[in-house]
Protein backbone atom coordinates (compact mmCIF):
# COMPACT_ATOMS: atom_id res chain seq x y z
CA UNK A 1 0.00 0.00 0.00
CA UNK A 2 1.38 3.45 -0.88
CA UNK A 3 0.89 6.71 0.95
CA UNK A 4 -0.12 9.94 -0.81
CA UNK A 5 3.49 11.13 -0.98
CA UNK A 6 4.76 7.86 -2.44
CA UNK A 7 6.10 6.56 0.87
CA UNK A 8 5.20 2.96 1.64
CA UNK A 9 2.90 2.43 4.60
CA UNK A 10 4.27 -0.29 6.83
CA UNK A 11 1.69 -2.90 7.78
CA UNK A 12 2.08 -4.15 11.35
CA UNK A 13 3.88 -7.48 11.71
CA UNK A 14 0.93 -8.72 13.76
CA UNK A 15 -1.23 -8.49 10.60
CA UNK A 16 1.32 -10.28 8.39
CA UNK A 17 2.43 -13.16 10.63
CA UNK A 18 0.00 -15.87 11.83
CA UNK A 19 -0.82 -15.84 15.51
CA UNK A 20 1.00 -18.23 17.81
CA UNK A 21 -1.98 -20.58 18.33
CA UNK A 22 -2.26 -21.19 14.59
CA UNK A 23 1.46 -22.00 14.33
CA UNK A 24 1.20 -24.45 17.25
CA UNK A 25 -1.73 -26.12 15.48
CA UNK A 26 0.26 -26.47 12.25
CA UNK A 27 3.15 -28.07 14.14
CA UNK A 28 0.74 -30.52 15.77
CA UNK A 29 -0.74 -31.48 12.37
CA UNK A 30 2.77 -32.10 11.02
CA UNK A 31 3.65 -34.28 14.03
CA UNK A 32 0.40 -36.25 14.29
CA UNK A 33 -0.66 -36.44 10.63
CA UNK A 34 -4.24 -35.64 11.55
CA UNK A 35 -6.11 -32.39 11.95
CA UNK A 36 -8.55 -34.07 14.33
CA UNK A 37 -5.82 -35.44 16.62
CA UNK A 38 -4.04 -32.07 16.55
CA UNK A 39 -7.26 -30.31 17.57
CA UNK A 40 -7.81 -32.77 20.42
CA UNK A 41 -4.25 -32.31 21.71
CA UNK A 42 -4.68 -28.53 21.77
CA UNK A 43 -8.12 -28.69 23.38
CA UNK A 44 -10.12 -27.20 20.51
CA UNK A 45 -12.86 -28.60 18.27
CA UNK A 46 -12.05 -29.95 14.82
CA UNK A 47 -14.21 -27.28 13.08
CA UNK A 48 -12.31 -24.60 15.01
CA UNK A 49 -9.01 -26.16 13.96
CA UNK A 50 -10.09 -26.30 10.30
CA UNK A 51 -11.15 -22.66 10.47
CA UNK A 52 -7.81 -21.66 12.00
CA UNK A 53 -5.85 -23.45 9.24
CA UNK A 54 -8.00 -21.86 6.50
CA UNK A 55 -7.53 -18.43 8.03
CA UNK A 56 -3.76 -18.91 8.11
CA UNK A 57 -3.76 -20.06 4.47
CA UNK A 58 -5.70 -16.93 3.42
CA UNK A 59 -3.32 -14.74 5.40
CA UNK A 60 -0.20 -16.27 3.81
CA UNK A 61 -1.74 -16.78 0.35
CA UNK A 62 -0.65 -20.43 0.04
CA UNK A 63 -2.15 -23.84 0.78
CA UNK A 64 -0.58 -25.49 3.82
CA UNK A 65 -2.50 -28.72 4.43
CA UNK A 66 -4.02 -31.32 2.07
CA UNK A 67 -6.99 -32.99 3.72
CA UNK A 68 -7.66 -36.58 2.64
CA UNK A 69 -9.83 -39.42 4.01
CA UNK A 70 -6.65 -40.97 5.42
CA UNK A 71 -5.58 -37.84 7.30
CA UNK A 72 -3.93 -34.50 6.74
CA UNK A 73 -0.67 -34.01 4.84
CA UNK A 74 1.43 -30.87 4.61
CA UNK A 75 1.93 -29.34 1.17
CA UNK A 76 5.43 -28.40 0.08
CA UNK A 77 4.71 -24.84 1.20
CA UNK A 78 3.32 -26.23 4.45
CA UNK A 79 6.61 -28.05 5.14
CA UNK A 80 8.56 -24.80 4.74
CA UNK A 81 6.13 -22.81 6.87
CA UNK A 82 6.23 -25.51 9.54
CA UNK A 83 10.01 -25.23 9.75
CA UNK A 84 9.74 -21.47 10.24
CA UNK A 85 6.87 -21.91 12.69
CA UNK A 86 9.01 -24.22 14.84
CA UNK A 87 11.61 -21.47 15.27
CA UNK A 88 8.93 -18.94 16.24
CA UNK A 89 7.32 -21.29 18.77
CA UNK A 90 10.73 -22.14 20.26
CA UNK A 91 11.45 -18.42 20.63
CA UNK A 92 8.04 -17.90 22.24
CA UNK A 93 8.74 -20.71 24.72
CA UNK A 94 12.07 -19.08 25.61
CA UNK A 95 10.26 -15.75 26.01
CA UNK A 96 7.68 -17.38 28.30
CA UNK A 97 10.37 -19.07 30.41
CA UNK A 98 12.14 -15.74 30.84
CA UNK A 99 8.90 -14.00 31.84
CA UNK A 100 8.20 -16.74 34.38
CA UNK A 101 11.68 -16.28 35.84
CA UNK A 102 11.06 -12.54 36.16
CA UNK A 103 7.75 -13.18 37.92
CA UNK A 104 9.36 -15.70 40.25
CA UNK A 105 12.08 -13.21 41.17
CA UNK A 106 9.50 -10.49 41.76
CA UNK A 107 7.28 -12.78 43.80
CA UNK A 108 10.14 -14.00 45.99
CA UNK A 109 10.35 -10.71 47.90
CA UNK A 110 8.18 -7.84 49.02
CA UNK A 111 9.51 -4.53 50.32
CA UNK A 112 6.98 -2.65 52.46
CA UNK A 113 7.34 0.87 53.85
CA UNK A 114 4.81 1.93 56.48
CA UNK A 115 4.19 4.82 58.81
CA UNK A 116 4.72 4.03 62.48
CA UNK A 117 1.13 3.49 63.60
CA UNK A 118 0.28 1.15 60.73
CA UNK A 119 3.62 -0.67 61.09
CA UNK A 120 3.09 -1.29 64.80
CA UNK A 121 -0.62 -1.99 65.06
CA UNK A 122 -2.00 -3.17 61.69
CA UNK A 123 0.74 -4.58 59.47
CA UNK A 124 1.66 -7.59 61.64
CA UNK A 125 -1.79 -9.12 61.16
CA UNK A 126 -1.79 -8.40 57.43
CA UNK A 127 1.66 -9.95 56.98
CA UNK A 128 0.66 -13.10 58.86
CA UNK A 129 -2.29 -13.49 56.47
CA UNK A 130 -0.02 -12.85 53.47
CA UNK A 131 2.43 -15.51 54.65
CA UNK A 132 -0.38 -18.07 54.63
CA UNK A 133 -0.99 -17.21 50.95
CA UNK A 134 2.65 -16.81 49.91
CA UNK A 135 4.90 -18.78 52.25
CA UNK A 136 7.84 -18.41 49.86
CA UNK A 137 7.82 -14.60 49.80
CA UNK A 138 10.40 -12.85 51.98
CA UNK A 139 9.04 -9.57 53.38
CA UNK A 140 11.15 -6.65 54.54
CA UNK A 141 9.56 -3.75 56.45
CA UNK A 142 10.84 -0.19 56.61
CA UNK A 143 9.03 1.91 59.23
CA UNK A 144 9.09 5.71 59.35
CA UNK A 145 6.80 8.70 59.14
CA UNK A 146 4.55 9.30 56.14
CA UNK A 147 7.08 11.59 54.42
CA UNK A 148 9.79 8.90 54.75
CA UNK A 149 7.44 6.29 53.27
CA UNK A 150 6.90 8.49 50.20
CA UNK A 151 10.66 8.93 49.79
CA UNK A 152 11.21 5.17 49.98
CA UNK A 153 8.66 4.53 47.24
CA UNK A 154 9.92 7.30 44.97
CA UNK A 155 13.47 6.04 45.44
CA UNK A 156 12.47 2.48 44.43
CA UNK A 157 13.34 1.21 47.91
CA UNK A 158 9.84 -0.20 48.51
CA UNK A 159 7.14 -1.92 46.45
CA UNK A 160 4.14 -0.82 48.52
CA UNK A 161 3.65 1.77 51.24
CA UNK A 162 1.12 2.66 53.92
CA UNK A 163 0.58 6.17 55.26
CA UNK A 164 -1.79 8.12 57.48
CA UNK A 165 -2.73 11.66 56.65
CA UNK A 166 -4.89 14.02 54.67
CA UNK A 167 -3.97 13.17 51.09
CA UNK A 168 -1.72 11.12 48.83
CA UNK A 169 1.90 12.33 48.81
CA UNK A 170 3.14 13.82 45.53
CA UNK A 171 4.32 11.36 42.89
CA UNK A 172 2.24 8.52 44.30
CA UNK A 173 -1.11 6.91 43.64
CA UNK A 174 -3.11 5.41 46.48
CA UNK A 175 -6.29 3.94 47.85
CA UNK A 176 -8.01 4.46 51.20
CA UNK A 177 -7.96 1.17 53.12
CA UNK A 178 -9.41 2.36 56.45
CA UNK A 179 -9.82 5.20 58.91
CA UNK A 180 -8.26 6.14 62.20
CA UNK A 181 -9.40 8.43 65.02
CA UNK A 182 -6.97 10.64 66.88
CA UNK A 183 -7.64 11.09 70.59
CA UNK A 184 -6.34 13.46 73.23
CA UNK A 185 -4.81 11.53 76.12
CA UNK A 186 -3.10 12.44 79.34
CA UNK A 187 -1.89 10.83 82.55
CA UNK A 188 -4.51 10.41 85.32
CA UNK A 189 -2.86 13.14 87.41
CA UNK A 190 -3.12 15.85 84.76
CA UNK A 191 -5.82 18.57 85.31
CA UNK A 192 -7.50 17.66 82.01
CA UNK A 193 -8.18 14.15 83.35
CA UNK A 194 -10.63 15.64 85.87
CA UNK A 195 -12.46 17.98 83.49
CA UNK A 196 -16.19 17.55 83.26
CA UNK A 197 -16.49 19.37 79.93
CA UNK A 198 -14.64 18.73 76.66
CA UNK A 199 -11.55 20.76 75.86
CA UNK A 200 -12.42 23.44 73.26
CA UNK A 201 -10.48 23.34 70.01
CA UNK A 202 -8.91 26.75 70.62
CA UNK A 203 -7.62 25.67 74.03
CA UNK A 204 -6.18 22.48 72.51
CA UNK A 205 -4.41 24.58 69.87
CA UNK A 206 -2.96 26.95 72.47
CA UNK A 207 -1.71 24.20 74.81
CA UNK A 208 1.88 22.91 74.44
CA UNK A 209 1.53 19.21 73.61
CA UNK A 210 3.78 16.19 73.32
CA UNK A 211 3.78 15.66 69.56
CA UNK A 212 5.18 13.52 66.78
CA UNK A 213 7.69 15.17 64.47
CA UNK A 214 6.77 17.15 61.36
CA UNK A 215 6.25 14.80 58.42
CA UNK A 216 4.22 12.33 60.45
CA UNK A 217 0.59 11.67 59.52
CA UNK A 218 -0.55 12.60 63.03
CA UNK A 219 1.17 15.97 62.88
CA UNK A 220 -0.18 16.66 59.40
CA UNK A 221 -3.78 16.05 60.50
CA UNK A 222 -3.37 18.14 63.66
CA UNK A 223 -1.82 21.06 61.78
CA UNK A 224 -4.72 21.08 59.32
CA UNK A 225 -7.45 20.58 61.92
CA UNK A 226 -6.26 23.39 64.19
CA UNK A 227 -5.19 25.87 61.50
CA UNK A 228 -8.46 27.78 61.97
CA UNK A 229 -7.58 28.27 65.67
CA UNK A 230 -4.18 29.81 65.11
CA UNK A 231 -2.32 26.55 64.62
CA UNK A 232 -0.49 24.42 67.15
CA UNK A 233 1.40 26.00 70.02
CA UNK A 234 5.13 25.31 70.30
CA UNK A 235 5.37 21.61 71.26
CA UNK A 236 6.20 20.68 74.82
CA UNK A 237 8.18 17.76 73.38
CA UNK A 238 8.64 16.58 69.78
CA UNK A 239 9.36 12.86 69.46
CA UNK A 240 9.92 10.53 66.52
CA UNK A 241 7.77 7.54 67.53
CA UNK A 242 4.36 6.88 69.01
CA UNK A 243 5.96 4.64 71.66
CA UNK A 244 8.13 7.55 72.83
CA UNK A 245 5.13 9.87 72.87
CA UNK A 246 3.15 7.41 75.03
CA UNK A 247 6.04 7.00 77.44
CA UNK A 248 6.28 10.76 77.89
CA UNK A 249 2.53 11.09 78.52
CA UNK A 250 2.55 8.16 80.96
CA UNK A 251 5.34 9.87 82.91
CA UNK A 252 3.09 12.88 83.45
CA UNK A 253 5.00 15.25 81.15
CA UNK A 254 1.83 16.52 79.48
CA UNK A 255 -1.05 15.70 77.12
CA UNK A 256 -0.79 14.44 73.57
CA UNK A 257 -2.87 13.59 70.52
CA UNK A 258 -2.28 10.05 69.27
CA UNK A 259 -3.94 7.33 67.25
CA UNK A 260 -6.69 5.50 69.09
CA UNK A 261 -5.10 2.29 67.80
CA UNK A 262 -1.95 3.04 69.78
CA UNK A 263 -3.49 3.59 73.21
CA UNK A 264 -6.25 0.99 73.46
CA UNK A 265 -4.48 -1.06 76.14
CA UNK A 266 -3.45 1.98 78.18
CA UNK A 267 -6.98 3.41 78.13
CA UNK A 268 -8.51 0.05 79.09
CA UNK A 269 -6.07 -0.27 82.02
CA UNK A 270 -6.68 3.40 82.97
CA UNK A 271 -3.01 4.21 82.78
CA UNK A 272 -4.06 6.95 80.36
CA UNK A 273 -7.23 9.04 80.27
CA UNK A 274 -9.12 9.96 77.10
CA UNK A 275 -9.94 13.68 77.14
CA UNK A 276 -12.95 14.66 74.98
CA UNK A 277 -12.51 17.61 72.58
CA UNK A 278 -15.15 19.80 70.93
CA UNK A 279 -15.05 21.99 67.85
CA UNK A 280 -12.67 19.89 65.79
CA UNK A 281 -12.79 16.52 64.03
CA UNK A 282 -9.63 14.51 64.59
CA UNK A 283 -9.93 11.75 62.01
CA UNK A 284 -7.64 10.60 59.24
CA UNK A 285 -7.57 8.20 56.33
CA UNK A 286 -5.27 5.20 56.21
CA UNK A 287 -3.90 4.70 52.69
CA UNK A 288 -1.94 2.21 50.68
CA UNK A 289 0.35 4.06 48.28
CA UNK A 290 2.58 3.17 45.34
CA UNK A 291 4.50 5.04 42.60
CA UNK A 292 2.15 6.86 40.22
CA UNK A 293 1.21 4.86 37.14
CA UNK A 294 2.55 1.56 38.48
CA UNK A 295 -0.17 -0.61 39.96
CA UNK A 296 0.90 -3.13 42.63
CA UNK A 297 1.60 -6.61 41.25
CA UNK A 298 2.41 -10.03 42.68
CA UNK A 299 2.72 -10.10 46.49
CA UNK A 300 2.19 -6.33 46.71
CA UNK A 301 -1.18 -6.72 44.99
CA UNK A 302 -2.09 -9.60 47.33
CA UNK A 303 -1.17 -7.58 50.42
CA UNK A 304 -3.25 -4.65 49.18
CA UNK A 305 -6.21 -7.01 48.70
CA UNK A 306 -5.79 -8.34 52.25
CA UNK A 307 -5.84 -4.84 53.75
CA UNK A 308 -9.06 -4.02 51.94
CA UNK A 309 -10.75 -7.21 53.17
CA UNK A 310 -9.55 -6.52 56.71
CA UNK A 311 -11.03 -3.03 56.53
Amino acid sequence: MAAAGGDAVRVSLAHRVPELGALELLLAVARLGSLGRAAKELGITQPAASSRIRSMERQLGVALVDRTPRGSRLTDAGVLVTDWARRIVDAAEAFDAGAQALRARRDSRLRVAASMTIAEYLLPGWLIALRAQRPGTAVSLLAGNSAAVAQRLLGDEADLGFVEGIDVPGGLDGAVIGHDRLVVVTAPGHPWARRRKPVPADELAATPLILRERGSGTRQVLDAALAAYGGLAEPLLELSSTTAVKSAVLSGAGPSVVSELAVGEELAARRLVHVPVEGVLLRRDLRAVWPAGRRPAGPARDLLSLTRRAG
